[in-house]
């Protein structure tokens, strides 16, 4: 028996691994986060298998499931929303897991930030621009943030930021980031990356707020940065016609004459 931590992507059913879909439908017990997780990956789940929406459970309900599965000897697929590495309550879940001795592996999901990014047609890295990705977000009544983790600090690396989960604070998003990124610099909304009704809205920092409007839903991602809105970089030297690699050999001495 094992406990399948499965990464359930942003939104769009589609946006699951193979090897997610098939421990799916390969575990006769499903956990999923009903308020994020679509309801059409369940279609993926085997007949008759046990399905719960986690949404209401608080933490000990969860690993009762979970027990009362692992006693049966039935595989859980435990679907979250994204991607587990980040802010998925994941690991709170597993210390309970190896405190009661019960199995499990994790399948990593796409995230929502590269959703979001995808959604632009935008990457997040240019050459000479920005070469960091920064996720954050701002104190919340389930997580606070730790001492010099803040906007500010982030913002003074000129780094690309992805900042979930405070579309509803703006405000104070915009006065922290405007000093340091310039009130032209680019930004956007995603609501919703990948489901049908996403939306997008593209602005500065000075005009995003009357961009937005009233609409401060919280399932919202903020990115912020140059490379949001930059024609005018560097190419990269990755394919550039003179440049020796190990795949693409070049001049008469090539640092790896061997390669195939």
């Amino acid at each position: 028996m094992t406990v399948h931590f499965i990464g359930a992507g942003p939104g769009a059913a589609d946006l699951i691994t193979l090897r997610g879909r098939d421990l799916i439908a390969a575990s006769p017990v499903c956990l999923y986060a009903g308020s994020l997780v679509p309801a059409a990956l369940l279609d993926h789940c085997p007949s008759g298998a046990h399905v719960v929406n986690t949404a209401s459970l608080s933490l000990d309900q969860i690993i009762a499931e979970i027990a009362a599965a692992h006693a049966k000897g039935q595989d859980v697929a435990r679907l979250h929303s994204g991607d587990l590495s980040v802010w998925s309550a994941m690991g709170e879940q597993l210390r309970r897991l190896r405190a009661l001795d019960i199995p499990y592996d994790v399948t990593p999901g796409v995230p929502s930030f590269a959703a979001a990014a995808a959604a632009l047609g935008a990457e997040l890295t240019l050459p000479g621009i920005a070469q960091s990705v920064i996720l954050t977000r701002t104190s919340g009544r389930a997580s606070a943030m730790p001492e010099g983790e803040t906007l500010a600090a982030f913002a003074a690396t000129g780094a690309t930021l992805a900042i979930h989960l405070s579309v509803h604070v703006l405000d104070r998003v915009l006065a922290e980031l405007t000093p340091h990124y310039g009130a032209d610099c680019p930004v956007a909304v995603v609501w919703r990356a990948s489901w049908p009704d996403e939306r997008i809205v593209r602005a500065t920092l000075a005009t995003l707020e009357s961009a937005i409007g009233a609409e401060m839903e919280r399932t919202a991602l903020i990115l912020v940065g140059r490379a949001l809105a930059q024609q005018d970089f560097a190419e990269s030297r990755l394919y550039a016609g003179d440049y020796d690699r190990r795949f693409r050999p070049v001049g008469t001495e090539p640092r790896f004459p061997d390669a195939s």
